[in-house]
């Protein structure tokens, strides 16, 4: 194989090949010869012996070259066909079916066969290699065809020499980036996927363009280009802006957390009021989240520090509270030290359910007795302990069981969620002391007996000091072995929590008279359940009675001062400073 071909075989060198010949001459003849192997191509004469072989002629001349490889002249030379750029043309033979060069000499060639214009020249090689087309005419331009190295801007440049063809580098006309330097390869840059840029013409019936048109172009759009860098600018410049904005918005929401002012309101709020619940040993910050929830403050913050300011702040207790929406944190302490503000159902040590029930209808404004109709009928649905109300003669099932304390109870609550919350009080209260065990320590059957024993103590006794020597009073009574009342209990208290009463002077007809099991003047024994709703203090002295040997006590006064006696001797003594206090 030879750099300008290969030799006879089935498949030519296409034009477009690198390694290609004479590129450019591609469908320029006139007349396609039915011997040529290359379908109407012209054949190139291949290097070898060239003695034999006729070489397209440029008007019958024979250019002679000396050995620094300077035109000699020649006898043809006034009539070389050249036009006046240098470009041969050919000669017409045989008509205008049949083209040829006439006169097609051997041209002499020296070592250096290209003159200082770049003309190309043919030089022989040596003598002994043959030419394997050397007995074939090359096809002539005909008449009709045009000038293959004419003018035209679509076509070929002439021919190189092997020693100078070489591939042009790519220019960029807009900028001369260092050698290596990737930039303009990355697809961002570069514009990779733009398949439009580089794609055929529409009137191109090859579907390609020539190599030196693309280098023209410089392998880029410049518009292009600048357009994508002008975007990868503005994205960058949109994130920078989007990092520095959020850093200054963290920055300043930092400072104001951590040194400016907490946010608040500003006056008395609006005319739109909430009920405010403040659950049992709930802090500051747990009243300001309660308040901050119910759109009262606009922050916790604001509200401890203007409850560490109050010198009452620390006076604020739970329950429910009547207070205006978007009120400053200074006027939401004050108004919630406010008595008027608070809209709660106080429950007191040894207050009654009756009581209790009256209460949460005033605090609801609802009808008289509806709380207690209410308590009758859900009372299986609020939570009371299982050992609760295992006497069936009890009178009132959640007796003892609304344990005292302050209650939310605002306009629009159900009664049976504020009996629910005080039922829940008071369980937690009694698993505390672990009733089941403590019952047995005193010989009683069930936890609800014990909390009975804490309601009659409530009830009888006047001050914390009379808790303790009133439980012993009530055991000693209790003990199979008493003889001095023979186990009955003989309190005036469980007869008035039947009539509904608190009377200190009870006739005896009228006492016996009543066969009611809560009358323990006739009945020995506990009643069938509380009498009331115990504090701590009565529940304590229960589970911690005094052993002295009390068995009576007298309430000497009338009122607050009970003595307390060992004897029916000393019982009698106490009777008659009782009769002579009261008038009888």
């Amino acid at each position: 194989m030879t750099e300008y071909g290969r030799g006879p075989g089935p498949e030519p060198w296409h034009p477009e090949d690198p390694l290609y010949g004479d590129v450019g001459w591609t469908g320029q003849q006139g007349h396609t010869d039915p011997q040529s192997p290359y379908g109407g191509h012209a054949q190139q004469p291949q290097y070898g012996d060239w003695s034999q072989a006729q070489q397209p002629g440029y008007g019958g001349q024979h250019q002679h070259y000396d050995a620094q490889g300077n035109h000699q002249p020649s006898p043809y030379d006034d009539h070389a066909p050249y036009d006046p750029q240098g470009r041969p043309q050919p000669v017409h033979q045989g008509g205008p079916d049949h083209q040829q060069y006439p006169g097609q000499a051997q041209e002499q060639y020296r070592q250096d066969g290209w003159d200082g214009t770049g003309t190309h020249t043919h030089l022989p090689y040596p003598g002994d290699l043959a030419d394997p087309y050397g007995q074939q005419q090359a096809m002539a331009y005909g008449p009709e065809q045009p000038d293959p190295y004419g003018g035209a801007p679509e076509a070929y440049p002439p021919p190189q020499p092997p020693n100078r063809r070489h591939t042009e580098p790519e220019t960029h006309p807009d900028r001369d980036p260092e050698p290596g330097s990737d930039e303009q390869d990355h697809a961002f840059f570069s514009g990779a996927g733009h398949d439009d840029e580089d794609a055929p013409a529409a009137d191109d019936p090859a579907g390609r363009r020539s190599r030196g048109e693309r280098r023209g172009r410089g392998g880029r759009n410049k518009g292009g280009r600048k357009r994508r860098n002008g975007l990868a600018c503005l994205v960058v410049a949109v994130v920078l802006g989007g990092g520095a904005a959020g850093v200054a918005y963290y920055g300043y929401h930092f400072y104001q957390n951590r040194f400016g002012p907490a946010p608040d309101y500003a006056g008395d709020g609006t005319g739109e009021t909430v009920t405010v619940e403040i659950p049992e040993g709930a802090g500051g910050y747990d009243i300001g989240r309660a308040l901050k929830k119910a759109g009262v403050v606009k922050s916790v913050d604001a509200f401890v520090a203007a409850q560490s300011q109050n010198p009452k702040g620390k006076q604020i207790q739970a329950g429910a509270y009547l207070l205006n929406k978007q009120m400053s944190a200074a006027s939401a302490v004050a108004l919630m030290l406010d008595p008027r503000s608070q809209s709660n159902v106080l429950v007191k040590p040894g207050e009654r359910n009756a009581q209790v029930y009256a209460a949460i209808d005033k605090r609801l404004d609802l009808a008289d007795g509806t709380t207690k109709k209410i308590a009758a009928k859900e009372y299986k649905n609020l939570g009371l302990p299982s050992w609760a109300n295992s006497n069936s003669q009890i009178m009132d099932p959640l007796e003892g069981f609304l344990h005292p304390g302050t209650y939310p109870a605002a306009k629009g609550m159900k009664p049976e969620t504020i009996l629910k919350n005080m039922v829940e009080q008071a369980g937690q209260a009694y698993n505390r002391y672990d009733l089941a065990a403590k019952a047995k320590d005193f010989g009683l059957s069930s936890p609800l007996e014990l909390v009975t024993v804490a309601s009659l103590v409530q009830a009888e006794g006047k001050t914390h000091d009379d808790f303790r020597m009133m439980a012993e009073v009530v055991y000693n009574r209790l003990k199979p072995t008493n003889t001095e009342t023979n186990q009955k209990l003989q309190f005036d208290s469980t007869f008035n929590y039947l009539k509904g009463e608190s009377n200190i002077h009870i006739s005896e007809k009228e006492i016996n008279s009543n066969q009611s099991p809560y009358n323990t003047y006739t009945h020995k024994g506990l009643p069938p359940g509380p009498i009331g709703n115990p504090g701590d203090d009565a529940l304590k002295a229960a589970l911690n009675p005094t052993d002295e040997g009390w068995i009576y006590f007298v309430a000497t006064d009338g009122m607050n001062k009970t003595e307390f006696a060992k004897t029916y001797a000393d019982f009698l003594k106490l009777k008659d400073k009782f009769d002579a206090s009261s008038g009888n």
